[in-house]
């Protein structure tokens, strides 16, 4: 009978990752983990201890730091299949999974539907001649070079993407391989993994070649797989379900869906809700239901496709996400920099990206032309930003795929503050207040209209107690809200108390944070 070795790439929410091998590894398959080493040390060390017993689980040798599109989701799924490959001799098949994804079928279902097939079941589609990707680059992914993450680093990723057009640095793909694409999410037969990890250690050139292609996790194992085995003993699908939005978003399952995700011809979905405590509940009791029966419609995206299309069209049954009250994530953490200098918030940002992985937006409902994602249109105009502020907010953690999110507000959006303070996600707030000089109010008036070159000066004297009152008023009214998890640093305290509250704003030691807010200038006009 076929012994199934979960391959687990995973980075939040300790509890959920030691339920979910302790639910798998129950029907006796096995378990093989890379958590983040970006993740919380503390998150690690509480998996461990409490599977330390379990021998039908073990651990990736070496952990990575993880980033989306990076070479670093591949080299963590090899680590993790090297452990799975020496520690569980007895394994026929490795299943990739995430900390989102959840089983719909019983164990004994997924054990008879892979005795039955003896395949590898993989997206694999030609890269160039199929349409799998929809928008962006292509060619691009694999005739140059990358080094920086796009998210991370969207400058230094498009500069040296042009640099490297307009010098002509063109490289050639490996001679004797079709580049393949599809998802992420496979289950291939042991003696697959076994010629796959064989060939990483041959063909250096290939590894050479993935680790710095873009978003390699959907072509490294596609393209293995199509190059070491036999296209008959190749399923080109995967059996884990999953949908996205018109946004190009994953789609979340509730409560709700379990009728619908036990009528798909699939044995895991993804992704399924950090809140929806009694789906997972009722899904885990299944999985260990060696009696349950299926009815096999799958028709989970055609419906999904109908309905969200009668809504583009006025003809839904319900209103869209975005006209109903709605949360960031109870498991999100949001953290809003107030700051009246924009400069002076946008300097400190930029630092804090030097420093941490957690993605940082400027000024994005001060600003027309803030550096957003494609979200659909949603991002297009302040107005709906401002309109659709928490499915924004949404969009871009899912966008992200992340927990933890870093934007600046203008102290004078208090409604805004309000509005993400009163979410049940964990709203931080870090006001930076500045000192303003004569000469910068002046500017600022003429900035915002109050004033013009030719304004009498003795116009402007007049004007300036009036604008530094109201700089004054608008953080009184931050002051007076009496807002949870409130930080103020200011522009005239000493660096190391400000380092101390940069520290717990973002959770960072304080010896990090002491190079952010010692640097020079930071504070300048």
């Amino acid at each position: 009978m076929a012994k199934i070795a979960f391959i687990l790439l995973c980075h939040k929410d300790p509890k959920a990752v030691i339920g979910q091998a302790q639910m798998l590894t129950a029907a006796g398959d096995y378990m093989a983990i890379h958590f983040d080493a970006r993740a919380k040390p503390d998150h690690y060390r509480q998996i461990r201890e409490a599977l330390a017993d379990n021998p039908n689980v073990t651990f990736a040798r070496k952990r990575v730091r993880c980033g989306w599109g990076e070479w670093s989701l591949v080299q963590a799924t090899l680590n993790a299949i090297d452990a799975a490959v020496k520690e569980f001799p007895r394994a026929t098949h490795f299943y990739m999974l995430s900390g989102d994804c959840a089983a719909i079928k019983s164990a004994r279902y997924a054990h008879d539907l892979l005795d039955e097939h003896d395949v590898d079941y993989i997206e694999s589609f030609d890269y160039f001649e199929s349409d799998w990707i929809k928008t962006g680059m292509k060619e691009e992914r694999l005739i140059y070079r990358h080094f920086f993450n796009e998210r991370k680093n969207k400058q230094l990723f498009y500069t040296s993407l042009s640099m490297q057009k307009k010098l002509g640095l063109v490289r050639d793909i490996p001679h004797d391989i079709q580049i393949q694409i599809g998802s992420q999410w496979w289950c291939l037969r042991r003696r697959t993994v076994e010629w796959i990890l064989d060939f990483t250690r041959r063909r250096t050139d290939v590894m050479r070649f993935f680790r710095s292609t873009w978003i390699p996790d959907e072509t490294f194992f596609q393209t293995l797989v199509r190059h070491l085995v036999p296209e008959s003993e190749i399923e080109t699908r995967t059996l884990t379900f999953l949908m996205f939005t018109d946004y190009g978003i994953p789609v979340t399952f509730y409560n709700d869906h379990y009728d619908l995700l036990l009528s798909q011809d699939f044995l895991f979905a993804r992704k399924i809700s950090p809140e929806a405590l009694e789906l997972k509940k009722r899904l885990g009791a299944l999985y260990s239901n060696d009696e349950a029966q299926f009815q096999i419609s799958n028709e989970g995206r055609s419906l999904f496709k109908f309905l969200s299309g009668r809504g583009r069209i006025g003809r839904r049954f319900a209103s869209r996400f975005w006209e109903t009250e709605s949360t960031l994530g109870r498991e999100r953490e949001l953290m809003i920099v107030i700051c009246k200098k924009w400069h002076v918030a946008k300097r400190l940002l930029e630092r804090i990206r030097q420093v941490t992985n957690v993605p940082a937006i400027e000024y994005l409902f001060n600003e027309e032309d803030t550096a957003l994602p494609d979200l659909g249109g949603i991002q297009a105009t302040l107005g709906k930003r401002t309109r659709h502020r928490r499915a924004l907010m949404r969009m871009l953690f899912d966008y992200f795929e992340t927990d933890r999110l870093i934007v600046c507000i203008d102290p004078g959006n208090l409604d805004l503050l309000q509005d993400f303070c009163g979410d049940r996600s964990t709203t931080k707030l870090l006001e930076v207040q500045c000192e303003f000089t004569d000469e910068y109010l002046i500017g600022h008036a003429m900035r915002v209209g109050l004033a013009g070159e030719q304004t009498p000066s003795d116009t402007l004297e007049r004007l300036l107690p009036t604008i530094r009152g109201d700089m004054t008023f608008e953080s009184d009214r931050i002051r007076d809200s009496e807002f949870e998890n409130h930080l103020v640093m200011h522009q005239s305290t000493e660096p190391e108390r400000n380092a101390n509250l940069l520290a717990r704003f973002l959770d960072l030691p304080v010896e990090k944070t002491q190079d952010i807010v010692q640097q020079e200038h930071l504070f300048a006009d």
